[in-house]
């Protein structure tokens, strides 16, 4: 017999209930469609879309487009029969995105391609060893305005570093207040300044001092600085933004002056970065025209002097080549779109040396 103590469980637990059975929590499983399935899909909508456009005229912009449209509607569908609206929705996004990756490629491939096939002919040693002085039809090269380029971007690049960096460390470790405040104002007026107003603001600045008229490197590295100051600026005030605070007051616990703290521990930490956007920014004005047509001007010969009369660039000389040719005009023509090509390929060299000192300063992980 049960005693006093023990207890009945239904007395403890109360009646037992009738509970509603739960649903299954566990997601059904869904198909998955194969791998060639995607591809399957975009080539039946190119036929589909292509045989539509035959009856009624083809274009192919028209064709890339519908195609696009079509192929994006018939994933979703498939995808969403067959595996589920989750999967449908993360594949309708991926081809929309990889759409639109697609379509800002197309402009920069269809430059590339063309430059690359015009500039070609000429692109030989008499183009890197030759001026145009003397040079009437064709023959010559872009040995100065090479040349040019070169003075006139490292003197700008010479001149805004040292501005940019100082700055950004200001706003960054010093600044508050009204003028920490208007400093940033009137960097970010100057990201926005057209070129050709910095090269307006440079003729004018020199007019004045030298007199009307007036051509030279140094007027053109003027211009360039006013362009390379605010990335500069922007570019250092970044990097130097993500250093932790940690560091620093690890440096102050142990006496070190707040100088030396930036000068040993905060821009040594972020000199990888701080490299990378300085040679960007040069890689972004040595291909501007609109100064360096207005304070420069162009000539044939060679010039090594910044600070006295004009000098060649390779824009000004490729601008000149093209909207000024001569008889006949294919030559002309010729050594503009390896001007443009020598261009790129300068700006590319420096996009590679910016990777290579961002990789050699990166902080080590190990």
């Amino acid at each position: 017999m049960p005693t006093g103590t023990e207890h009945n469980e239904t007395d403890i637990l109360g009646p037992e209930l009738d509970l509603p059975a739960t649903p299954d929590l566990v997601p059904r499983a869904q198909g998955k469609l194969p791998r060639w399935a995607p591809w399957a899909i975009l080539a039946a909508s190119a036929v589909v879309v292509g045989g539509i456009l035959a009856t009624v005229g083809f274009s192919i912009g028209l064709w890339v487009v519908l195609t696009v449209v079509l192929f994006a509607l018939a994933t979703y569908t498939t995808s969403r029969v067959v595996e589920g609206p989750r999967k449908a929705t993360d594949r309708l996004v991926t081809v929309v995105v990889g759409s639109a990756f697609a379509i800002a490629m197309i402009p920069l491939i269809s430059v590339l391609w063309t430059v690359v096939s015009n500039g070609v002919a000429r692109f030989d040693a008499a183009f890197f060893t030759n001026s145009m002085r003397g040079v009437v039809g064709e023959g010559g090269g872009a040995y100065h305005a090479i040349l040019g380029t070169l003075i006139i971007t490292g003197l700008a690049a010479l001149m805004s570093i040292p501005i940019g960096m100082l700055t950004a460390v200001y706003l960054v470790e010093y600044g508050k207040g009204r003028l920490s405040r208007a400093i940033t104002f009137f960097v970010d007026v100057m990201t926005g300044i057209p070129s050709i107003v910095a090269g307006l603001f440079a003729y004018a600045l020199f007019a004045l001092v030298v007199g009307p008229g007036v051509r030279m490197g140094f007027a053109g590295a003027v211009a360039l600085t006013v362009l390379m100051i605010p990335i500069v600026v922007r570019s250092t005030e970044e990097m130097l933004k993500i250093v932790p605070n940690e560091l620093r007051e690890a440096s102050y616990a142990l006496g070190v002056p707040k100088w030396k703290t930036i000068l040993k521990i905060v821009i040594p930490t972020t000199a990888g970065g701080i490299a990378t956007g300085i040679t960007l920014a040069i890689a972004r004005v040595i291909g501007e025209t609109a100064p360096l047509l207005i304070a420069v001007g162009i000539t044939t010969g060679v010039n090594l002097n910044p600070f006295d009369d004009r000098m060649a660039t390779l824009p000004v000389f490729a601008y000149y080549s093209y909207v000024s040719p001569g008889i006949p005009r294919e030559p002309f023509l010729d050594r503009a779109w390896t001007a443009a090509l020598v261009l790129m390929v300068i700006v590319m060299l420096l996009n590679i040396i910016a990777r290579i000192i961002s990789r050699a300063f990166a902080p080590k992980t190990r």
